[in-house]
């Protein structure tokens, strides 16, 4: 009985009753605060994500994503233990931030070109912040010094491809996607191997004549399947933006913070750092703000600031939590991806600090 009572759906269904009896106590601020997530969203988010989902619909149409795998198997394989096809989900993520993979790889999945585990596998190695925030938003915004994004994207990037490298061995024994040999040596179908240029081409004309849509049609799908997901990322944002007001007024976050403060102080990190680490498990915008207005020290600072990237924030998470649904991927190797890329990526600033340091 009182395991049922602990289910984890049960525990979800109190805090949102929680939530809900505070957004009537707080109507005034939760408007606000609704307000602000649909600003972020409508201003940063929307003009920042809408061309990468349309474009990400548009190549898969086309066939360029199947060109790229072809191209790049024979690195991707050996070190990551993905498909070629993995390559340039991992370039479309690293350039257009976090949830870009995530929507990549569940494509992928859908059309059966990645099998479970490399689907986990690629979510894990892929969900990064892009470069423009990471270097306009939080190096020049948010602590005004643009001197700080080498350290800061060293750390980030630099502990997402090792993140990549050590989830190749997750579901080790779980067998590759495509296993079936490119040559049929008892037909002697073939004299020579082609080119990889060759093979690429072939790849990109059959997965286009095998997609049929034409260009029309194609543009026209890429565009509504866009708009209906940058809603769900939309009301995830505003969502998450009135948690936090509500938590905060609740002193819930407060409470929270005076834990990590005494936390940061045995280890002998600057106690302010704790607001930072609090409002970043929630949502990366405010985390990356509060460390640029900590005043404790760039070094730290940055680490901290480091840490909030790489681990996305409960909002990301929630976003691709809701891409991951109409699959199989789970989300706790995601989850633990994050929390590992966080604290590698924090050890990374202090290792790189005396070379690539302000």
């Amino acid at each position: 009985m009182l395991r049922t009572f602990i289910h984890p759906l049960s525990i979800t269904a109190l805090c949102a009753l929680i939530i809900a009896l505070l957004m009537t106590v707080f109507p005034t601020e939760t408007l606000s605060s609704s307000l602000r997530g649909l600003s972020i969203w409508w201003q940063v988010l929307f003009p920042a994500l809408f061309p990468f989902f349309v474009i990400s619909e548009l190549v898969l149409g086309f066939g360029i994503v199947h060109f790229f795998g072809k191209l790049l198997d024979p690195l991707m394989r050996p070190l990551f233990r993905l498909p070629g096809i993995g390559g340039f989900v991992v370039t479309m993520g690293y350039i257009s931030g976090y949830p870009v993979g995530a929507r990549l790889t569940a494509q992928l999945w859908e059309q059966r070109l990645v099998n479970r585990a490399e689907g986990e596998r690629l979510v894990a190695f892929t969900t990064t912040s892009d470069p423009i925030f990471l270097i306009g938003a939080v190096s020049v915004g948010f602590f005004h010094n643009v001197a700080l994004a080498p350290v800061l994207a060293a750390a980030h990037y630099g502990g997402g491809l090792l993140i990549g490298f050590l989830m190749r061995f997750h579901d080790r024994h779980a067998a590759p996607s495509s296993a079936k040999k490119i040559v049929d040596v008892a037909n002697g179908l073939r004299k020579r191997k082609p080119s990889r240029i060759a093979e690429a081409l072939k790849a990109m004309h059959e997965a286009r004549l095998l997609d049929g849509r034409g260009l029309g049609r194609l543009l026209q799908d890429s565009v509504q399947s866009a708009l209906r997901l940058m809603i769900v990322v939309g009301g995830l944002v505003v969502f998450f933006s009135v948690v936090m007001e509500m938590l905060t007024h609740a002193g819930i976050v407060e409470a929270m913070a005076e834990a990590l403060r005494y936390l940061f102080t045995l280890i002998g990190l600057p106690a302010p750092l704790a607001d930072a680490g609090i409002f970043g498990l929630f949502e990366v915008t405010l985390g990356s703000r509060a460390a640029g207005a900590a005043g404790t020290g760039l070094m730290h600072q940055a680490a901290i600031a480091a840490w909030v990237l790489s681990w996305g924030g409960l909002s990301v998470h929630a976003q691709i939590a809701s891409l991951l649904s109409r699959t199989d991927l789970r989300y706790r190797p995601l989850f633990f991806a994050r929390l590992l890329h966080g604290f590698i990526a924090m050890a990374l600033v202090y290792i790189f600090w005396g070379w690539l340091g302000p």
